[in-house]
């Protein structure tokens, strides 16, 4: 800033001999002429100058109020030494200061165009840190329309960005922050989060993709963006390059919350490929990075069995009853080992979801229920029946326990006639 102040100041000094401006631009008419300052002048201002190198801010801001005292009715000296205590009072990030002798030297309105107006541009940054967004806008657009097109920066649309972001004008912020980011060789991450945001604000999705894309091309350990991204596709209905920007994070190593590997888990699901959903997150309960609770272990038994892996969904689902406070779980591992005719097992897993208990009546009707069949395929019938009485009192399997009921008596029927049915053959044979 000392080299600003002082840059700036030559500046002023060198425009004295400009001749008289009178042309109207950007709706201004200014009618200044030529000025200059005498010698002393000039030499007690370069001694304020050897203050500020050496960052002695006080002693410069002391010998400008003194030379200020001295100036007199000399408007443009006024004006110089205003503009220079305004940036001695920014080195000092004393902003409020510093904006009121801006206006000072603004208001005397006898500088040269190119200082005068390149003072727009400080005063339009003071305006936004004083969240005045209406004054920064315009001091700023009139800086713009009187600065030629070598002088304006990057930062200088980066402001004029942020200015009407402040103002939720989203289009005007994506017109400035693109013209920024245009401008420099090495724009900066800050930048494009912003047309980002502005993207975001305006609902422009394939721009935001876009935005994301080059983000993630120069930042690609931002985990963020890779998420985004997969958002973004997935919004246009670009599933697979939505789950195949969050895979690729994956096998970066990026993921390391519970919510992306549940994220990733639940593409892999929605996506059809079940296998991947439930090893991505069963690895992420082993890893500890997602809680081995009843829920979770319950998704990657569900997956796995989606999978048709029956072993590792068993697994699962006893992980799961283990976490749990319920029976719900035990109850679900019990229909698969009775689809796989594991009779032993089913009824170890049975025993247990009746004993937890916690299920609704109609979970309750289907354990009793199924648990009847596991011992009617044992052989013990008689603590079959008792479990299908108790499935009958649930409107959900009676019916289906009565015609289990029915069949056992069928059964019990044929077993008490098969020796009687013999032995009269038997003896028919003997005759």
């Amino acid at each position: 800033m000392k080299i600003a102040l002082f840059a700036m100041l030559v500046i002023t000094a060198m425009s004295a001999g400009i001749c008289r401006a009178q042309e109207v631009e950007c709706g201004i008419q200014r009618d200044i002429g030529a000025q200059a300052l005498d010698e002393a002048t000039w030499k007690q201002l370069n001694a304020i100058y050897q203050d500020v190198a050496a960052e002695r801010y006080r002693e410069a801001q002391d010998d400008l109020l003194k030379l200020l005292g001295q100036a007199g009715r000399d408007t443009y000296l006024r004006a110089i030494i205003n503009q220079a205590l305004a940036q001695v009072q920014w080195s000092l990030k004393n902003y409020a200061e510093s904006l009121g002798y801006f206006e000072k030297a603004l208001e005397l309105d006898s500088l040269p165009d190119q200082a005068h107006f390149a003072l727009m541009y400080q005063v339009s940054q003071l305006y936004f840190r004083q969240e005045r967004y209406d004054e920064a806008l315009e001091r700023l657009q009139l800086w713009f329309c009187k600065s030629p097109g070598e002088r304006i920066t990057p930062g200088a649309y980066v402001l004029l960005a942020s200015i009407y972001a402040e103002k939720e004008d989203y289009n005007g912020v994506l017109a400035a922050i693109s013209t920024a980011i245009s401008m420099d060789s090495d724009p900066r991450e800050q930048w494009f989060q912003l047309r980002l945001a502005a993207n975001y604000e305006l609902e422009q999705y394939p721009g935001a993709a876009e935005t994301l894309e080059i983000m993630i091309a120069k930042w690609p350990d931002r985990k963020t963006y890779w998420i985004q991204l997969s958002q973004i596709y997935f919004r246009l209905m670009q599933d697979q390059n939505s789950l195949a920007v969050l895979a690729l994070a994956y096998r970066q190593g990026l993921l390391d919350k519970p919510a992306d590997l549940m994220y990733l888990s639940g593409l892999y699901s929605y996506m059809d490929v079940p296998y991947k959903a439930a090893a991505v997150l069963e690895k992420g309960i082993r890893d500890g990075i997602v809680e081995s609770d009843r829920r979770h272990w319950t998704m990657v038994a569900e997956s796995w069995y989606a999978a048709d892996e029956l072993e590792r969904s068993l697994q699962a689902f006893e992980a799961a009853g283990r976490a749990a406070r319920n029976g719900e779980s035990d109850l679900r591992r019990g229909f698969i080992l009775v689809d796989l005719e594991r009779w032993q097992e089913a009824l170890e897993s049975l025993d247990l979801a009746l004993e937890k208990g916690g299920l609704d009546e109609r979970k309750m009707g289907e354990a009793y229920l199924l648990r009847g069949m596991v011992e009617f395929y044992l052989g013990n019938l008689e603590n079959a029946n008792a479990d299908w009485e108790n499935a009958g009192r649930f409107d959900g399997s009676r019916e289906a326990a009565a015609q289990w009921i029915s069949f056992l008596q069928d059964e019990r029927r044929r077993l008490a006639d098969w020796p009687v049915q013999t032995g009269f053959t038997d003896m028919q044979g003997k005759q």
